[in-house]
Parts: structure tokens; C-alpha cells; sequence
């Protein structure tokens, strides 16, 4: 019997209907297949009642086009305290960006 297509993609974690990938510390939302996409770096965490928790997050907002320089990527930067508001601008710059409203 034949697997489908559904059954051999990967799964990923979602935010609002869009992936979340991580590696490390980095984390990407939104599909690469998309014009843009939004990376978060963790610079620093905090330990909560044993549990670690970003503390300062990198928000990227980022061409996917691979032909272009990692510079030219770039379209917008912002850092947050925590991990809650920084995917909250993550999530408002991917829907504006998806919708060429930048």
C-alpha cells in the first residue's frame, strides 16, 4: 500500500495557522515557500521556578529569496523583552509583509 502524500510530510508546530521550526536558539514562522518569513534569535534567558524562558528576542523580518545577500534579506529588526511580544510583532509584520503592506 502507497503512502500519501499527507502521511510521509513532516508535522511542524504552528502559530495562527503558520510553522515554527527551531533550531537552537533561532526560530522560524512562517512557510518558506512565502516571499517572507520571520526569524527570532534568543539572546538571553531567564530560569523561572526551573524552567528556562527567553528573555530578549530578536525579531527578523526576512526575504526568503536565497539569490539575494543575507543584507538585502533583511527588512526589518526589532528586539523584545520576552517571547510572548516578540511573537506578537512577528505574527502583525508577517500578515502586513504577506500582504505587501510594508
Amino acid at each position: 500500500m502507497a503512502a500519501s502524500k499527507k502521511d510521509t510530510a513532516q508535522e511542524f508546530l504552528t502559530y495562527k495557522g503558520k510553522p515554527l521550526v527551531r533550531c537552537g536558539d533561532e526560530i522560524y514562522y512562517g512557510n518558506m515557500e512565502e516571499p517572507y518569513v520571520i526569524r527570532l534569535q534568543v539572546k538571553t534567558k531567564n530560569e523561572v521556578n526551573g524552567v528556562e524562558l527567553a528573555d530578549k528576542v530578536t525579531v527578523q523580518l526576512m526575504v526568503t529569496d536565497p539569490y539575494l545577500s543575507p543584507r538585502r534579506q533583511l527588512i526589518k529588526s526589532s528586539e523584545k523583552k520576552g517571547m510572548f511580544l516578540a511573537m506578537d510583532i512577528a505574527d502583525i509584520w508577517l500578515e502586513r509583509a504577506l500582504a505587501n503592506k510594508i
